[in-house]
């Protein structure tokens, strides 16, 4: 089951904002967003992919003009 693009037709790209990037993630963490939401405010952000690595966990958000962003996670136990 796929949801519904975050939009259709033809956009322009935003420049790459670090800062917005890091807003989304931290507003995203605190549960304040949802995925929909999350994924529209690092669009808005300027972030065109992201690439997450489970074995290394990190996360590689990707702007279009080669800019990226990681962001790590620590390492979590489940008994």
């Amino acid at each position: 089951m796929t949801n519904s693009p975050i939009m259709s037709g033809f956009h322009e790209v935003s420049v790459f904002d670090q800062e917005d990037l890091i807003k989304a993630l931290r507003a995203d963490q605190a549960g304040q967003t949802t995925f929909p939401e999350f994924l529209s405010a690092t669009w808005e952000a300027g972030v065109i992919s992201y690439e997450a690595d489970f074995s290394e966990r990190k996360v590689t958000y990707l702007g279009s003009q080669g800019e990226s962003y990681v962001e790590t996670y620590p390492a979590v136990e489940i008994h």
